[in-house]
């Protein structure tokens, strides 16, 4: 058997800090990775609530337009069509319910709160390489979230431009626009100084034995992840910026000369580019969706072995498919702008390229297909949302590979077609990969278990529920119903789309209401939860060789010296079905990676 040379440990990691002994220094401004992972973790929860709030707002004037809502009255003058709300209002909804969910809840819980907590650990680290710029990055993220919310309340609304922003419309729009701008900027702040503290940890503070080749899949994600971030948010930021001095400086960066506004010349216009907006949005917009669904993919590829009783099938093409993916997403931004007039060579690039990307998604897809394959599989609920993840994702790849054609996508570009894709990406995909993980790692975070038979139950409702609101999408989509459309039933060839769009809405409604379950079986688990216990799943990663919750440094004493992979469960001759990567003997790996 191998062996692997163990040095001598100092004192402590650069940048370990020492136990906090007040409440604020221990709870609020932390220097402790975990307790940053927690505080993305309730901030995400509580954004995810205001972004759900806003689509059932979007789906009640889809399913009953012209009918109040109850507690709004008629806002719309008498003879407009949809009456429930003004169509700037809707414009707004739509707007801030995406730029919400993709910005300050996705991105937050899986990369704050699961990448915070878990990365450290898993690597044998004690704490993240920068302790005080990664609670800075934290509390840069709340004034955030504090001005996109504030928008709502300003002359003119919010933000009304869809959450891409297009100029010329979004350069012209009132006050809530510039808000927007500000607080991505903000934001942004806060994700870049979150993926240097991610690279820089898993660069340099890796325990002894820990190579690349044995880090768990999360990690991978997560590193490859921040350098999406790091790449891609500085393109998107110079944007924002351009446009908010096109607001506010009276630059013209995106407004074209000859602009005409409400029948009137724009003051500001001449000379600007609006197609520019685009080529700069698209270049971090598409790298973002990687951005938000690899943190999925690595959990996932976390928890199918460990409820299936087998290693990852294809440890090395997992990791290489993850840095094909990160690759290939800087150069398919095009297929977003097929409609905004394109030379068709470019275009063909764009969409031979972006057929290629489906390519590493579909390693990871066998992959999944053969961990299960033969496996001892048990359906917890973190296992079921994982499988779901896989299931949601595999329809919303393949509805994304009809939008590579250039022909079809000009058909089907401004339809619901897209919607239903995005979602089935986003929350099949996303959210579904962050409800795994919650469950998953609620006993390391917490300490105690979440209770199984609710978490089941949850999972069926959001499940049955989530198929029913998206699935039809693309029905619509192909029967012509534009999206960012506030009254289609004003159009005759849509006649007959109300009843769908009811039903919808309704599940839509009962989707929402069921994740109700997860917040009292979230908050209830903390007091009455089963106590966990170091290793309730019996896997293999260091972060369950350590206490739940993990102790102050997350380890006692030495830190753990590594001897093998991630993913060594059943194996022959070995008297446990797990084998944990600290643990001396076992099988000897193959070879040393370095």
């Amino acid at each position: 058997m191998s062996t692997v040379a163990v040095p001598r440990e100092a004192p402590h990691h650069a940048g370990v800090h020492a136990a906090p002994t007040s409440f604020i220094r221990k709870y609020v401004f932390s220097l402790d990775h975990k307790v940053i992972g927690k505080q993305y973790l309730f901030y995400a929860l509580f954004m995810l609530v205001i972004g759900g709030l806003l689509a059932t707002l979007v789906r009640y004037q889809l399913a009953w337009p012209g009918r109040p809502l109850p507690f709004m009255g008629k806002i719309a003058p008498d003879g407009m069509p949809g009456g429930v709300m003004l169509p700037e209002y809707y414009n707004s909804l739509f707007t801030m319910h995406a730029t919400i969910m993709i910005f300050f809840a996705i991105m937050p819980i899986l990369i704050g709160a699961f990448g915070n907590f878990v990365v450290p650990i898993q690597i044998g680290a004690r704490d993240m390489a920068f302790p005080k710029l990664n609670m800075m990055s934290f509390w840069v993220a709340v004034p955030a979230a504090v001005v996109i919310i504030w928008s709502f309340f300003v002359t003119g609304g919010a933000a009304a431009g869809g959450w891409t922003s297009y100029a010329p419309l979004s350069a012209i729009q009132p006050r809530g626009q510039t808000l927007w701008l500000i607080s991505l900027l903000i934001l942004g702040l806060s994700s870049l100084l979150t993926a240097v503290n991610f690279l820089t940890t898993i660069i340099n503070m890796r325990a002894p034995g820990m190579t690349f080749f044995r880090m768990p899949l999360t990690t991978w994600a997560l590193f490859i992840t921040a350098l999406l971030l790091l790449l891609a948010l500085p393109v998107l930021s110079a944007a924002l910026i351009m446009l908010l001095f096109d607001r506010t400086l009276g630059t013209t960066f995106f407004l074209p000369a000859g602009l005409i506004v409400s029948g009137q010349p724009w003051t500001n216009a001449g000379g600007g580019q609006v197609l520019l907006w685009q080529h700069l949005f698209w270049f971090f917009g598409h790298p973002e969706v990687y951005i938000m669904i690899l943190p999925a993919m690595g959990i996932t590829s976390e928890i199918l072995p460990v409820f299936a009783r087998k290693p990852i099938f294809g440890y090395r093409a997992m990791a290489y498919s993850m840095c094909g993916i990160a690759g290939l997403g800087f150069i398919v931004w095009g297929h977003h702008m097929f409609q905004s007039g394109m030379n068709p060579i470019l275009g063909t690039t764009f969409m031979i390229s972006t057929m290629v990307i489906a390519v590493p998604s579909a390693i990871k897809t066998f992959n999944w297909l053969g961990t299960l394959w033969g496996g001892d599989i048990h359906f917890a609920t973190p296992m079921l949302h994982a499988l779901t993840f896989v299931a949601m994702f595999v329809i919303g790849g393949l509805s994304g590979v009809f939008m590579a054609s250039t022909p079809v996508d000009i058909f089907i570009h401004d339809t619901y077609f897209i919607v239903g894709h995005i979602h089935y990406v986003l929350f099949g995909g996303s959210l579904f990969g962050a409800f795994a993980g919650l469950y998953f790692w609620y006993p390391k975070m917490f300490g105690r278990l979440m209770n199984e038979r609710w978490g089941r139950i949850h999972w069926f409702l959001t499940f049955v529920t989530f198929n029913l609101v998206f699935f039809p999408m693309h029905f619509l989509g192909m029967r012509g119903m534009p999206r960012r459309i506030y009254d289609y039933t004003q159009y005759k060839h849509l006649h007959g789309l109300q009843g769908m769009n009811q039903m919808m809405t309704i599940s839509l409604f009962v989707l929402g209401a069921s994740q109700l379950i997860l917040v009292l079986n979230f908050f209830l688990s903390m007091r009455r939860g089963a106590v966990a216990g170091p290793n309730p799943w019996h896997a293999n990663t260091l972060e369950w060789q350590t206490a739940s919750p993990p102790p102050h440094e997350n380890f006692t004493g030495r830190i753990p010296t590594v001897y093998r992979g991630p993913y060594e469960y059943s194996v022959p001759g070995h008297g446990a079905d797990f084998l944990p990567q600290n643990e001396p003997g076992g099988p000897a790996p193959a070879r040393a990676h370095a």
